[in-house]
């Protein structure tokens, strides 16, 4: 006797939750997480946390703001954030081209809630209720999408990404901009004689005298192998040479420590400055890398101009 089937039971898949809609109360307060934070979803500054201490924190791509967004759609100060009481409220400062709150624009100063999301420019910032977990999920994402693995500096596609803004930037609002193109010498030997895992700690120390160098505004990446780009915003080129110098001092005269005793390891760099016929960051690179080609020639461990 054929028994007959029991109905089929939904799968917890196929199972819809009823949506609870959530009006916004201008007394709706944001709780007291360990840490309120804009991250970044979406522009230049992808996957940036943007911490907001109590008080105003302003938005913009002016030097004393505190959530930099390096665009020509962004004004100098565009807007303001206010962590106070409990609650975020945000206003726009009358910027050019508006603050979106969840896609609309805001007649005022507005309260937040985590989960909003501001649209500014071509950049998109989510308001994140942190605690510890939170901040490190952020910050591998973080990590992984703009960092080499092995240096701690950037990688190749954000340096180059951060040098086309950068240099935008300059272009616009004719600024000063410098960058220095580095490259290890005789990087080959060094994995042939040493091994690779002693080729990864050169790299390895020289990621850290680099960022050991660096200004804040400075970035720096890895662009190649043993090839590493250095952005120096409102620094022209005695400043880029002053720079590279120090650089190539800080790894020439400290032997790097590997099995069998200290290595001496030097470096190659070439520097440039953005010049008024420039009108693509390319030039600026091709000129580097000339000073670079220019360093090796030379007899390497040293500084030349593109």
């Amino acid at each position: 006797m054929t028994r007959p089937r029991p109905a089929a039971q939904p799968t917890p898949a196929s199972i819809e939750m009823p949506t609870v809609a959530r009006p916004r109360g201008e007394g709706e307060g944001l709780g007291a997480p360990a840490e309120w934070a804009l991250v970044a979803y979406a522009g230049a500054a992808l996957g940036r946390i943007f911490p907001l201490p109590p008080g105003e924190s302003l938005i913009g791509r002016a030097p004393d703001v505190q959530v930099a967004l390096l665009d020509s759609e962004v004004s100098r100060h565009h807007a303001r954030v206010l962590l106070e009481g409990g609650q975020v409220r945000l206003e726009d400062l009358g910027s050019t081209n508006g603050t979106l709150v969840n896609g609309e624009r805001p007649g005022g100063a507005v309260v937040l809630r985590a989960g909003d999301r501001l649209a500014i420019g071509a950049h998109v910032l989510k308001l994140v209720a942190m605690d510890p977990l939170e901040r490190a999920f952020h910050e591998t994402l973080l990590d992984l999408s703009t960092k080499d693995p092995l240096t701690g500096l950037a990688n190749r596609s954000s340096t180059l990404g951060e040098f086309q803004t950068r240099f935008g930037l300059s272009l616009r609002y004719g600024r000063p901009l410098s960058v220095v193109m580095g490259d290890l010498d005789c990087f080959k030997r060094i994995n042939d004689t040493f091994g690779h895992g002693a080729g990864d700690f050169v790299l390895q120390t020289f990621g850290e005298r680099l960022r050991n160098t660096l200004r804040e505004a400075d970035l720096a990446g890895r662009i190649g192998g043993e090839e590493f780009l250095m952005i120096l915003p409102e620094t022209d080129l005695a400043g880029a040479q002053t720079f590279a110098e120090r650089l190539r001092r800080a790894l020439a005269e400290f032997p790097v420590p590997v099995a069998g005793g200290g290595l001496v390891v030097t470096c190659s760099l070439g520097i440039t400055e953005r010049l008024a016929g420039d009108l693509d960051a390319g030039q600026m690179l091709a000129r580097a890398d000339a000073g670079l080609y220019r360093a090796k020639l030379e007899g390497r461990n040293r500084v030349c101009s593109g």
